[in-house]
């Protein structure tokens, strides 16, 4: 038998998925574009209906209390999502809620001063002025970082090898906010999690009217189904003696949404009142900042390979934390309650449907801030249990996980160099955060527990995340051990092209302003 020739056993490396129907600038037609945009609004909805859930009770909030902030959070996103697909780096990516900033906002919670308020109204609104403030002053890291262009020059350290574990680390780095969750309630979640890789993928080619209807929507006919069936139980008296705990999880009638919200309000700024400020909340604020610009950093790594463009150069990825820092800026303004970045399954969804279309993207932040400000309608969508969202997100965080490996592609994996920094990167990556979680856990405060609280929310929010303790390892490792004449294995030769606006015909076709802005902010 003659040996295979190598084409037939390697792939050559590809700058731009194939596959994809719509890339970032082609469209659907009207109708499936607004289709498409309603799913990626109900997929926003989990995160930001499980950050105010899990905040406002601690900062003394009403269930009034905790649907007006999902309407904030629900309506800013809206906004910043728009102004990031139009004028930051233009990739098709919804901006959502951040966990990245719990640690400091639960150190702001706990804060003495607060927490000696008597009346719970008070305490929530003199809490949520406290977080206000200091996002409002962290938000100037990612606007000086990213105006200035310094985040672009930092980015010339990055290489293929060395954004491989960030990337991943975005997908894989979020395992706890799968299964776990999913967990909780099986009866839902499992069904759900069987029902949309089913759809998803064994029944990808059913077509009707010549649309791959059940790949394309999977998401939300499956929620449609198992939210239906969800209640069903829920009504059928199912869970009547089960565990509080459980019915929490699995009954749709426990999110009391839909009986606080109002029919119309329209969220504004400082609706809670004149933001206080504090350096030590502050501080620990700009940590949770930083962590937020490195993930949004791998996110648009990934989103830019589902909407089958090319990697983000430079200048458009420091205009794009530009415009983040804008959006934790109004974030603080108008009271959301957390900070913002990129919704990592959202950027999953891009490559469940085949759709990577920023058109898509900009009518979903329609539907945000329309449905955040119509209340009862907003609400009733966000009544779903999360247990849905758990299932689906096991699908799409891994899917963008995968899409971060595909960058190896570009590097020589037959380097014990490259493979020692792929290995300790991922592995660093996953179980440093989980170690400060597990003491978190145990000991009601993270490692760093000195007596200045801004160094142990700083220190304890950097290493909470793993795309961030995953850049911090393989950046450093792929620039100080044997870096010399090893370009080629790091994926240099390929990833030059796109470090510069010119340095390919299609960035401009990605990535051009609209309007003819360019002719005021030349690309550089």
């Amino acid at each position: 038998m003659e040996p295979p020739k190598p084409e037939e056993i390697t792939h050559p490396p590809m700058d731009q998925l194939q596959g994809f129907e719509y890339c970032i600038d082609s469209n659907p037609s009207w109708g499936e574009a607004i289709a498409l945009g309603f799913q990626h609004y109900i997929l926003a909805l989990g995160t930001a209906v499980m950050i105010p859930s899990f905040l406002v009770p601690l900062m003394g909030g009403s269930d009034n209390d905790k649907v007006r902030v999902v309407q904030t959070l629900l309506f800013v996103g809206g906004i910043n999502t728009f102004l990031q697909t139009l004028f930051g780096t233009r990739l098709p990516t919804v901006i959502g809620g951040s966990h990245a900033f719990l640690v400091p906002i639960v150190s702001i919670i706990h804060d003495p001063s607060l927490r000696a308020i008597g009346d719970h109204h008070q305490r929530f609104l003199q809490t949520m002025r406290a977080i206000q403030g200091a996002l409002i002053v962290a938000s100037s890291i990612q606007i000086i970082l990213g105006y200035s262009q310094l985040w672009g020059i930092c980015s010339r350290f990055f290489s293929p090898l060395g954004m491989v574990p960030v990337i991943s680390l975005v997908g894989f780095g979020l395992f706890d906010r799968g299964f776990p969750l999913v967990g909780r309630c099986t009866e839902i979640g499992v069904p759900m999690l069987i029902l949309f890789v089913a759809f998803s993928q064994y029944l990808k080619n059913f077509r009707a009217k010549d649309l791959p209807i059940l790949e394309r929507f999977a998401l939300v006919i499956s929620i449609t189904v198992i939210w239906a069936y969800a209640h069903l139980l829920t009504a059928s008296g199912a869970y009547k003696h089960r565990p509080l705990l459980t019915q929490v999880h699995c009954r749709t009638d426990r999110a009391n949404l839909i009986s606080s919200a109002p029919w119309i309000k329209i969220p504004y700024p400082l609706q809670w009142g004149a933001p206080t400020f504090d350096a030590g909340h502050a501080f620990g604020m700009m940590a949770a900042v930083l962590v937020s610009l490195i993930e949004s950093t791998g996110a648009y790594k990934a989103a830019s390979r589902l909407a089958s463009a090319t990697p983000p150069p430079a200048h458009v990825l420091s205009r794009g934390i530009g415009w983040q820092g804008i959006g934790i800026l109004l974030d603080g303004l108008f009271g959301t309650g957390t900070g913002s970045t990129v919704s990592v399954e959202n950027i999953g969804l891009l490559g469940s449907t085949r759709v990577g279309s920023r058109r898509v993207i900009q009518i979903s932040a329609g539907f945000m801030i329309f449905f955040s400000i119509l209340g009862k309608f907003g609400a009733l969508f966000a009544s779903i249990p999360f247990t849905i969202f758990a299932a689906i997100y096991c699908v799409l965080f891994g899917l963008v996980a995968s899409v971060g490996l595909s960058f190896l592609q570009f590097t020589n994996m037959n380097s014990m160099r490259n493979l020692f920094i792929t290995g300790v990167a991922f592995f660093l990556g996953l179980s440093v955060p989980e170690y400060f979680r597990e003491y978190t856990a145990s000991a009601l405060h993270g490692p760093a527990h000195t007596k200045a609280g801004w160094f142990n929310d700083f220190i304890n929010t950097i290493f909470f995340s793993s795309p961030t303790v995953a850049l911090i390892v393989a950046v450093f490792l792929d620039n100080t051990l044997d870096y010399k004449d090893i370009a080629k294995d790091r994926g240099m030769p390929w990833w030059a092209r796109f470090r510069t606006f010119k340095g390919d015909s299609r960035n401009e076709e990605f990535y051009t302003l609209p309007f003819n802005l360019n002719r005021f902010f030349p690309p550089s």
